[in-house]
């Protein structure tokens, strides 16, 4: 009888390794025609431009009014749109610090830099101007909110610490404020400790609430000149005060922020919101991930009126992430390792 022949040995298949992606590179030069503005463009010993290199993995060389760029195709078109908007910003006699860059640096990565400072293709750039400052969005999603001051009558600002939920929309009612388009600006805080208990304070109930409201009158100072804010602060024509103290009245013609809303019960935030008057806008800063009130998230106004509200006519809802975080780049890798990226 005639053997079988043996079976073959199995042999895996083995793909043929696929060919790595080239990395394309190129080179560039830009020329910038105002020569005295160099200096703030370049940064001392060019630490602006060291900035962008180490950002973005690119060379840059200075020459006279010239800059080579070299490296990856993509990070040099990104670089050269980021050192252009700089220049822009530079010549209408905006600030160009460390935290303006790594802004503009990041906004370089969204579809167009361009989409991002406009607030309509070839409208006029997004900003808000005060005694102090001319303040742009560092955020594709600061943008949208600077957007969503202008529009709606009350906005819901959720998100962490950093993002300029706050600073913004201060900003937005100190423009308003010396335009005259409101009368009033009223900056409220719930008085809640945050997971600590301060105890007795000493002075009378101004002095008892303000080291709960600093940080509203840090950006005030920051957006007018502090003779203006004494003054205003004394005639009325700027209030700050905690949440507690807005039951019973109607807040006509004024630009009302509450920040710290996370920390407001659902009682306060319906009393908040029904105090809404003529000619107003509100402005609800928060973060719902850090909630300070006995009871946590069960019990925070913000959510249940987020809930109840979002997506009714006249409301606005912006979510920031830790992505828009504009601080130094390691507070928003701090917010992403305690919290994981927002949903």
């Amino acid at each position: 009888m005639a053997r079988k022949p043996a079976p073959k040995a199995h042999q895996a298949f083995t793909p043929p390794p696929s060919p790595q992606r080239e990395v394309r590179r190129a080179q560039i030069d830009i020329s910038f025609d105002n020569q005295s503005l160099l200096g703030a463009l370049f940064g001392q010993f060019d630490a602006n431009l060291v900035q962008v290199e180490n950002r973005l993995g690119v060379f840059i060389a200075a020459r006279g009014n010239d800059l080579h760029i070299e490296g990856p195709e993509d990070s040099v078109a990104r670089a050269r749109d980021v050192l252009n908007e700089m220049y822009d910003r530079l010549s209408q006699g905006q600030e160009l610090d460390a935290g303006a860059i790594e802004s503009l640096i990041s906004m370089s990565n969204e579809p167009t830099l361009d989409g991002i400072m406009d607030a309509e293709p070839k409208g006029p750039p997004i900003m808000i101007r005060t005694r102090r400052k001319t303040i742009v969005p560092r955020s594709a999603m600061q943008a949208t909110y600077m957007r969503s001051l202008t529009r709606d009558d009350i906005i819901f600002a959720l998100g962490p610490a950093g993002t300029g939920k706050t600073y913004l929309a201060v900003a937005q009612a100190v423009a308003q404020l010396i335009n005259g388009s409101v009368q009033r600006l009223i900056l409220s805080r719930p008085a809640v400790e945050a997971g600590e208990k301060l105890g007795f304070l000493p002075g009378d109930m101004k002095d008892k609430v303000d080291p709960y409201l600093r940080p509203l009158y840090d950006a005030l100072y920051d957006c007018m000149p502090p003779e203006q804010v004494e003054r205003r602060l004394a005639s009325g024509e700027i209030e700050i005060a905690p949440i507690a103290f807005m039951r019973g009245r109607t807040l006509a013609d004024a630009f009302v922020i509450l920040d710290e809303a996370q920390n407001t019960t659902r009682e306060q935030m319906k009393m908040f919101l029904t105090r809404f008057g003529q000619n107003s806008r509100m402005v609800i800063c928060g973060d719902p991930r850090q909630v300070d009130i006995p009871g946590g998230d069960g019990m925070s106004g913000l959510a249940d009126a987020v809930g109840k509200l979002e997506g009714v006519d006249g409301f606005g809802t912006i979510r920031f992430t830790a992505a828009d975080v504009v601080r130094h780049p390691i507070v928003g890798r701090i917010v992403e390792a305690y919290e994981g990226p927002a949903a």
